[in-house]
């Protein structure tokens, strides 16, 4: 009996020798592959030579998403490719392999009813029956490897153990592959958020470096390119508490004046109005969550041809002052990540923007208060005499018994009278006796500027807003904010302008030219006009409502020559004032020629006869005032005199006679009897035409 084993063939030594030839093979191809694709390509084109296998697939688990996903799939046969199906695991033979643990032998795909739709799909290419098995290292369950062929029953239980020691092999490979993967990930990651930091960093720098918030938006929107894919970039800061937002400055080079820097709107039905509302960053990554905004900014980004917009809110110590908005033409371009990034970036421009508007209320404060000083400065420079307001005559009484009324209140005065009878200093004590009279008094003489000026004068201008405007101009409006205006001559005011000076005066608001931004101020306004305004009303030339706004207080000052009994006083005024400034030394002032004075009718008013006073102080070289009453006569004989009323009569003689009896009323020389009436009837007389006796 012969017990030595039978040697076997060399055809089976042959095979055998095959067989462990395409083993090795399969190993070295297993051990040289970084990459899983290449992997399963090499392995669908060497396991035949051990398996019958047409088609190698690899399913890994995804345990956040808890979906199996066939990562790569390749076969050997002329087949379409489909990869990346991912399907719970309880839909796949390849999440009952993974679940169990355990490999499973499909003989029959037309006999299998379990995973129907998977099934199907293997069928349609082909496949008649698999095999799986476990790919599971050392760490962790990772999938399922999968063999099929488009043969019966091409998978024996003896093949099991080849099929799972090439999974093993698979495994260690995926386990590294998968490793290296989250390695570059990791360290994209790390490169990634050093390269942001570097940017916000750069940011931070630039915005601390700029007070302008439109350079500050360019340089920050420059840099963001570097990072997050958008063509579209707009600072919208909140427009006080109305719920309405100012477009402050826009990154847009398609925009075509669609959109304009300054303009005001409501953000009701945007993306940045849900993300101011909800105080975090609002995403729309897609067209159609796009395109369910109504809003006009998303709207005309559609029609542009975006696909993703994000919005992200500037808070600024608990607050809401805006919105940054960034916009792409790339689907799903802002994601978690660049999000949260984002509103660091956001966090930073708040603060930038938050110290650029306190730098800018801060400047505007200082020109207003640099304005100031150098308009009183003006006004203390040309002398203005705030307590010069002299006389002692019954209509100039009635006057300042008018402005002692009125002055407390905020009513609107308008001053009526000729010109030259003194309405800039009943102006001034109204302002002066009011509770404004701590603020500024500015004056404007709307007939000293030209038309096209007049606009700019009275409410300043922007850089740029007309030709010549090279620099911001702060208007007198704002300049008397908290104070009083006053418009002397404002029935040359053009038709055009007056409906803006009614605004200003009913809402207490106006923008600059070439601003839209709305100024609010309080002032109190004082007009002044020698002009019949009701007149002009009746003629269109000045508008009715304008003037009812005007006229809410008249004062009606009168001529000169209805208030003669101030005349001396008011010569004697000037004369001290006119020769204390030139340093003379004028004692008196000729009785005829105070006489001649006081009988002149004033065309020019007050403004004339301290003109007359001026000029007979420097005519004069000794202690006598000498008048030019010459001068008087050559303009008496060529102005046609008045018709004198018959109050006007009697009061000229009552006077004269008094002048001639050195104001002694009783007595036989005295003016009773030079008049013929009783002593009491013409005492009663005198009080009555408003007549005292000048002092001496």
């Amino acid at each position: 009996m012969n017990d030595r084993p039978s040697l076997p063939t060399p055809q089976a030594m042959q095979g055998n020798s095959e067989r462990y030839g395409a083993l090795l093979q399969v190993v070295e191809a297993i051990a040289s592959h970084a990459d899983l694709q290449g992997l399963v390509q090499d392995l669908a084109r060497l396991l035949p030579l051990l398996v019958p296998v047409n088609f190698v697939g690899l399913s890994l688990y995804d345990a956040q998403r808890d979906m199996m996903r066939l990562h790569v799939l390749r076969a050997n046969v002329p087949a379409d490719i489909i990869g990346g199906q991912e399907s719970h695991p309880a839909d796949t033979p390849a999440g009952l392999v993974w679940q169990t643990q355990q490999p499973v032998i499909l003989s029959d795909l037309a006999e299998e009813h379990r995973w129907p739709k998977l099934i199907a799909l293997m069928r349609e290419d082909g496949v008649q029956s698999c095999c799986l098995v476990p790919l599971t290292s050392a760490v962790r369950q990772l999938g399922a490897l999968a063999f099929s062929s488009l043969k019966k029953d091409a998978y024996r239980v003896s093949d099991l153990a080849l099929m799972q020691q090439i999974g093993r092999q698979v495994a260690v490979a995926v386990e590294n592959v998968l490793n290296r993967e989250a390695a570059a990930a990791a360290r994209q990651d790390v490169e990634r958020q050093r390269d942001r930091f570097s940017l916000l960093l750069r940011m931070t720098n630039t915005m601390v470096s700029k007070l302008d918030l439109r350079e500050v938006f360019s340089a920050v929107s420059l840099c963001l390119r570097e990072m997050v894919p958008q063509e579209y970039a707009s600072l919208i800061l909140c427009d006080g508490k109305n719920g309405r937002v100012r477009l402050h400055a826009l990154d847009f080079p398609e925009n075509q004046g669609a959109l304009t820097e300054g303009a005001v709107s409501d953000v009701a039905g945007s993306l940045a109005g849900l993300a101011l509302e909800r105080r975090r960053p609002a995403v729309a990554n897609n067209r159609p969550d796009l395109t369910a905004f109504s809003h006009a900014v998303p709207q005309l980004l559609v029609m542009k041809g975006f696909h993703s917009m994000c919005s992200l809110p500037l808070l600024s110590q608990d607050r809401v002052i805006g919105c940054l908005n960034l916009a792409s033409r790339q689907e799903q371009a802002f994601g978690e990540q660049d999000v949260e990034f984002l509103s660091q970036v956001a966090g930073q421009i708040a603060l930038a923007v938050d110290n650029a508007l306190a730098y800018q209320e801060i400047t505007e404060l200082k020109d207003r208060l640099t304005e100031e000083k150098l308009y009183l400065e003006e006004e203390i420079r040309l002398e203005h005499k705030f307590d010069d307001i002299i006389g002692d005559s019954r209509a100039l009484k009635q006057v300042l018994g008018q402005v002692e009324i009125v002055a407390p209140t905020q009513a609107t005065v308008l001053i009526q009278g000729e010109t030259g009878t003194g309405k800039e200093l009943i102006a001034r004590a109204i302002h002066r006796l009011s509770g404004r009279s701590q603020r500024t008094f500015v004056k404007l003489n709307c007939a000293a500027i030209p038309t096209g000026l007049l606009e700019s004068e009275l409410f300043g201008h922007e850089r740029g807003a007309f030709t010549g405007a090279i620099a911001q101009k702060v208007g007198r409006f704002e300049l008397a904010h908290g104070g009083t205006i006053f418009l002397d001559e404002v029935g040359e005011i053009p038709l055009e302008l007056q409906s803006k000076l009614l605004r200003v005066l009913q809402e207490q608001e106006f923008e600059r030219l070439g601003s839209t931004r709305t100024i609010h101020v309080d002032i109190r306004l004082i007009a002044a006009t020698n002009r019949d305004l009701a007149k002009m009303v009746e003629d269109h030339e000045f508008r009715s409502d304008l003037y009812y706004r005007l006229n809410v207080f008249p004062i009606t000052l009168p001529p000169l020559r209805e208030r003669r009994e101030d005349i001396p006083v008011l010569v004697r005024y000037f004369t001290q004032h006119y020769a204390a400034r030139m340093k003379k030394h004028i004692e008196t002032i000729p009785g005829p020629s105070l006489e001649a004075l006081s009988r002149y009718h004033w065309p020019g008013n007050i403004r004339e006869l301290e003109n007359l006073v001026e000029r007979a102080v420097i005519l004069t070289q000794g202690t006598h005032l000498q008048v030019p009453l010459l001068e008087l006569k050559i303009e008496a004989r060529q102005a046609p005199a008045p018709t004198p009323t018959l109050q006007d009569a009697e009061r000229e003689q009552v006077l004269r006679v008094l002048r001639d009896t050195h104001w002694v009323i009783g007595g036989p020389d005295g003016a009773a009897a030079r008049l013929g009436l009783k002593r009491t009837t013409l005492t009663s007389k005198i009080k009555k035409l408003g007549l005292s006796r000048p002092r001496e």
